[in-house]
């Protein structure tokens, strides 16, 4: 840790990023709690008392906080008037304008949706001669096709363009279909007419509807389509009209209200503008040797990994590509904005969006491109690209920081690593060789072996019982992958710390907290994962999210790693030391 001669008190580390260290883990922790009993309370505590979910929210975490400070960067770097050289630059301002411009979308009402809904086919409960002027000639097909074809609105048939599994160089097309929420079939085509394609899908799908006497009439099903493609499109619309998802928001997600509107704006823009929003944010609130000093971590990490990992490509911070003008103002030269029309531009951007995407059904795969934007406060792995990313908006504190103590850093943006590259190993990732091909690349042994040690980590999580979701009990199968990753990601990063202090010298200590950097090196791990959610989010989460909640990531992982009683000292007898621990990797 870079310290100065005038840096220590009794071999204390007193510098701006030690004593903000320290402060951060007391504030969140509740020294109370006996680590070896519940080590997510004694790590989390002081956060859970002091951190109340905002009724904009359905939960509220670690991650949460620093995407609202994001967002509040991202507010600033759109608002700031200046003169610049790049065009896509100044396109983001227009639609973040555009956005927030409320009086003149309070003054446009409902009126620029009126225009949409002709264009597929109108609404039959919006109007009064649909069965003689529409219904006659209406046919699911087209109306599927037009949603897709322009908009890229996925309403009965899921549609869309990814890797071709067994060849990853080539795009594909992946179609399913889904009837009364069963899975009827799903397929992945190659072709160069995906209206056609469509087509052929729906004569499948029409000969199954046949036979199902209960499958609702087509004036439901238009009635369901346009619904759920206008849903998506009040967010351009006046007060009235947005606040019709209120109940359905409030029944979901437990939330009484909506973000602020410069807050949906920055969101929104980032989400369709994500290279340009990035480029701003790199260089208002991004340190350049921060991605240096991760590379070099990163590179440690794929080299004395215990996981064969060395031919996965990583991607840190940024690509380069977004602070080049020419490169910026190309990707987004058919975008043109009007700051007084908001609406418009939101069906620009779908239509730009699904052009985008059809257009890489006529060009191999660019494995070496990023597949996220560097605003982002998350990290990814890729299994058809073996490509792990950390961008720009996750390297801050807690996950990273320059100064702040090493054993931070690897229980921080250190676990995430180990975490993304455990990815390439588990239940999903193994299917997939180093050149991001499906492909039953293990021997027998070897397959059946971890199958039979993920079973046991199934089996752990499926055992716990989340208070907040009514005290159901999580899926282990479904969040597997994710188990896999968060046990092999702590053990990985635990252990390149290690190396880091045989080749670095232990660490000084921090001011004001009696532990050693291998207790905080768990500490800031587990404080990642504070976090909490509202009931009505929990038991939907449980359903339908492939992570654990934060509270059993920490305790889960943590029960099945032996360091970590050491390092606490824990006898067997306690919660964090059970009789059976769960290993893959």
């Amino acid at each position: 840790m870079p310290c100065d001669s005038f840096s220590f008190v009794d071999g204390v580390c007193i510098t701006a990023d030690c004593t903000q260290s320290a402060s951060r883990l007391i504030e969140n922790m509740d020294p109370t709690v006996n680590p070896c009993d519940n080590f997510y309370q004694y790590a989390c505590g002081g956060w859970l008392k002091k951190n109340i979910i905002p009724e904009t929210s359905s939960r509220y975490s670690t991650f949460d906080i620093l995407r609202d400070e994001l967002e509040v960067v991202l507010k600033g770097v759109l608002e700031r008037e200046e003169s610049r050289s790049s065009s896509s630059l100044t396109k983001a301002k227009v639609l973040y304008r555009s956005c927030t411009n409320e009086s003149v979308i309070e003054q446009r009402g409902g009126t620029p949706l009126f225009t949409v809904l002709q264009d597929v086919f109108e609404w039959p409960i919006a109007t009064d001669d649909w069965d003689t002027n529409y219904g006659m000639n209406w046919r699911a097909e087209d109306a599927i096709a037009k949603l897709n074809e322009k908009y890229g609105k996925q309403v009965l048939i899921s549609f869309f363009i990814g890797t071709d599994d067994r060849d990853s160089n080539a795009h594909i097309i992946h179609v399913g279909v889904r009837n009364n929420r069963l899975h009827l079939f799903s397929f992945a085509y190659k072709h160069k007419c995906i209206f056609a394609l469509v087509e052929n899908t729906f004569k499948l799908q029409n000969h199954i509807i046949a036979l199902n006497r209960q499958y609702p009439c087509l004036l439901d099903v238009q009635n369901y389509m346009v619904w759920r493609f206008i849903m998506n499109l009040v967010v351009g619309l006046s007060k009235t009209y947005r606040e019709t998802r209120k109940a359905f928001r409030k029944a979901i997600y437990g939330t009484t209200s909506e973000p602020a509107v410069w807050r949906q704006c920055a969101i929104y823009v980032n989400n369709n503008m994500e290279n340009a929003v990035g480029r701003l944010y790199v260089e208002e609130a991004f340190p350049g040797d921060s991605k240096d000093m991760v590379n070099t971590l990163i590179i440690l990490f794929l080299y004395f990994s215990s996981l064969q990992a060395r031919a996965i490509r990583e991607r840190i911070g940024f690509s380069e590509n977004i602070m080049n003008n020419t490169y910026l103002d190309q990707e987004y030269q058919d975008l043109s904005y009007r700051a007084e029309e908001y609406f418009e531009n939101i069906l620009k951007n779908l239509e730009f969006g699904q052009k985008k995407r059809l257009k890489k059904l006529k060009i191999k795969v660019n494995k070496e491109e990023w597949i996220t934007g560097a605003a982002v406060v998350n990290a990814f792995y890729s299994s058809s690209r073996n490509q792990i990313v950390f961008p720009a908006g996750i390297l801050q504190p807690p996950f990273f920081g320059k100064g702040q103590p090493w054993s931070l850093n690897y229980g921080g943006i250190g676990m995430v690593i180990g975490h993304e590259i455990t990815h390439g190993f588990d239940d999903n990732g193994r299917n997939f060789d180093k050149d991001g091909d499906l492909k039953d690349w293990w021997t027998p042994s070897s397959t059946q072996k971890f199958h039979e040690l993920s079973k046991c980590i199934v089996d752990q999580y499926g055992s716990y019982s989340w208070d907040l979701a009514n005290g159901q009990n999580l899926n282990g199968n479904n969040t597997l992958g994710e188990n896999i990753a968060d046990n092999g990601g702590i053990r990985q990063s635990y252990q390149a710390y290690q190396n880091y202090v045989k080749k670095h010298g232990k660490e000084a200590p921090l001011p004001g907290i009696d532990l050693n950097h291998e207790q905080l090196f768990f500490l800031n791990f587990a404080q990642v994962w504070c976090g909490t959610h509202r009931p009505e989010h929990a038991v939907n989460s449980i359903k339908t999210d492939v992570h654990s909640p934060g509270k059993f990531r920490v305790l889960g992982s943590l029960q099945n790693f032996p360091e970590f009683a050491k390092a606490f000292q824990c006898q067997k007898n306690t919660n964090m030391v059970p009789e059976k621990i769960c290993r893959v990797w």
